[in-house]
């Protein structure tokens, strides 16, 4: 953690991915989030996958650094004791649907530099996450091997829920472009960023929806290689697949001397009239004939002896792992400085936890801090933002209202 924001207090009620990602990433730099949950857990509160004793690996990671407060937000005790904590701390993060009782109206009565950030699903209100985004794009019928047949291959949908992960960092810094504003101005903002706008303006941004409309069909698959540059996975010898990638002279010379191929690439270049240090544009186009000679060439080398060649020549490579590989790779992890040692984990696991993945240099980052226990700073957050007294809490949690730690729970 960094303490760049410190002094900055957000209230967050959120759940699933992209609202807990907006929150993570500012505890991250040393806001103070607090996020405030239904007393029995938000939705993804026993999202898969589980450990034994039931907790949430997934919401462990996405709510480290934060506060905990539970709250009975079926009831309207509840409910107003959320909005207040909202409306003292002065700025919330959410994805809970605008017509909720937690709407922006309601947080900003009686405090008119209120400013709330609402994670939503399209524009238009309809309901969308991350996987139903994906399938709108067009991604996924880019995506799969070349020789699959464009009328009847299946789409092949994306793993990680990546337009999530895309719509909090942009929630995060939308968040303190209002925050900016306000203490320009001393005027609040209501902000709201559809999962669904980010997907199809990420599509605009790339330039892939001018393609669309000005080839006036659609993108081919590529199996594996880089669209419109020279890239993909080869095999050596010994059985090891690598991915490669040449975006500029230098990467493409690099590769060329790293297989020796110099002789070959000649050969090719007078054959079809072109140079390949030219731009991405001739690798791309003679992609096919550029493959086989370096499938060929790999194919008669060691791994080991591929890596030399290509560190050498300062080539950008990469072997494929499995997931469960890069958990326990030195170089991605276990020597890596954005990774801390484990804190108290409430699952009771220990494991690497990342710190935020900004480097400044001249500041420490700090350890990573744990995720909370359900309701762990309920009493603490009551009565440094409500001023209520132990007794009022202790009404409330006797009431059902408010719920503390759950840390004996399973």
């Amino acid at each position: 953690m960094y303490n760049l924001l410190a002094g900055l207090s957000i209230i967050e009620v959120s759940s699933f991915v992209a609202s807990p990602t907006a929150g993570l990433y500012c505890a991250q730099m040393g806001a103070e989030v607090i996020r405030v949950d239904h007393k029995a857990g938000g939705l993804d509160y026993r999202r898969f996958m589980l450990t034994r004793e039931g907790r949430s690996l997934a919401w462990e990671n996405l709510n480290r650094a934060k506060k905990s407060v539970a709250l009975d937000l079926q009831s309207g005790e509840g409910r107003e004791l959320c909005i207040e904590l909202a409306r003292r701390t002065g700025q919330c993060v959410t994805n809970l649907p605008e017509e909720s009782f937690l709407s922006h109206a309601a947080m900003a009565e009686s405090r008119p530099d209120m400013i709330s950030l609402r994670i939503m699903g399209w524009h238009d209100g309809r309901q969308a996450m991350d996987f139903t985004v994906n399938a709108a794009s067009g991604y996924p019928l880019m995506t799969g091997p070349e020789e699959w047949d464009a009328a009847t291959a299946p789409p092949v949908n994306q793993v990680m829920p990546a337009w999530d992960f895309i719509t909090g960092a942009y929630s995060a810094f939308a968040l303190l472009a209002a925050l900016r504003h306000r203490d320009a101005t001393g005027e609040g903002s209501e902000v709201r960023i559809p999962l669904g706008d980010v997907a199809i303006g990420t599509l605009a941004n790339s330039g892939a929806l001018a393609e669309m409309l000005y080839r006036g069909a659609d993108r081919e698959r590529l199996g594996n290689a880089i669209w419109g540059a020279f890239g993909r996975d080869f095999t050596s010898r010994d059985g090891i697949r690598f991915m490669v990638a040449a975006l500029t002279a230098k990467q493409w010379n690099g590769l060329v001397r790293a297989f020796e191929l110099e002789v070959q690439i000649a050969a090719l270049e007078a054959k079809v009239g072109v140079h390949f240090e030219d731009g991405d544009t001739p690798r791309f186009v003679h992609r096919h004939a550029l493959f086989a000679l370096f499938e060929e060439a790999a194919s008669e080398l060691d791994y080991a002896n591929i890596v030399r060649r290509l560190s050498e020549h300062a080539c950008t490579f990469e072997r494929y792992r499995s997931a469960y590989e890069a958990a326990q790779d030195p170089a991605l992890v276990g020597n890596n400085p954005l990774f801390g040692p484990s804190p108290a984990n409430p699952s009771g696991l220990a494991y690497p936890a990342t710190r935020s993945f900004a480097n400044i240099p001249g500041r420490q980052a700090g350890d990573p801090a744990p995720a909370p226990f359900l309701g762990q700073h309920s009493d603490e957050v009551l009565a440094e933002r409500l001023g209520l007294s132990s007794g009022e809490i202790g009404r409330l949690v006797d009431e059902g209202i408010v719920a503390l730690s759950d840390k004996e729970k399973s």
